[in-house]
């Protein structure tokens, strides 16, 4: 089945459209899940969560932009709703102004691939890695994500700057072995 058809079987309840479109798009967005909880059954359960949704309200698609950004979207949304709700940045602190390192080794970085920098990523702090994927990987600016995720713009800002540093860290480690 093309796009098309697998929205029309969505839309007519059709559970092979339904399993087709799952397959098609079920790991993409596992990893949409997976980079904003490091844990994977509570990934498991936004990938469930999220594809519910997306049976429940695929009326609601309306065919402009692409179906797979419409449903990383939701992903998305169901992904914050989960740390909204388990308070991942409570423990964050309000910076007014953050300088950004720069200076990152592109040569120990290019050696990486996609998978041990996700890695990496995984194991961001919950704040940081959430806003980290917001801001770096969803592009959002930091006014979103603070509407968002119910933060200052210097939290979101902050968060994001800790969690680069972090990540500079652990690429410094990885080049020293």
């Amino acid at each position: 089945m093309n796009e098309a058809q697998l929205i029309a079987g969505c839309l007519n309840g059709d559970r092979k459209a339904q399993k087709e479109l799952y397959d098609s798009y079920s790991r993409k967005m596992m990893g949409v899940c997976l980079r904003y909880t490091s844990d994977r059954e509570t990934a498991r359960d936004l990938l469930q969560e999220g594809f519910v949704k997306i049976f429940t309200s695929i009326h609601s698609y309306a065919g402009t932009g692409s179906l797979e950004g419409w449903m990383r979207m939701i992903f998305v949304n169901g992904a914050l709703e989960y740390l909204r709700k388990a308070d991942v940045l409570r423990n964050s602190t309000d910076i007014g102004s953050v300088n950004e390192q720069l200076g990152e080794n592109e040569s120990v970085i290019s050696k990486l691939s996609a998978e041990e920098l996700m890695n990496l990523i995984s194991k961001l702090p919950d704040g940081f890695r959430t806003v980290f994927n917001l801001y770096a990987v969803e592009g959002y600016s930091h006014k979103e994500i603070a509407e968002m995720l119910h933060i200052t713009e210097s939290t979101s800002r902050s968060q994001y700057v800790r969690a680069r540093q972090w990540l500079q860290e652990q690429i410094k480690l990885i080049e020293q072995t």
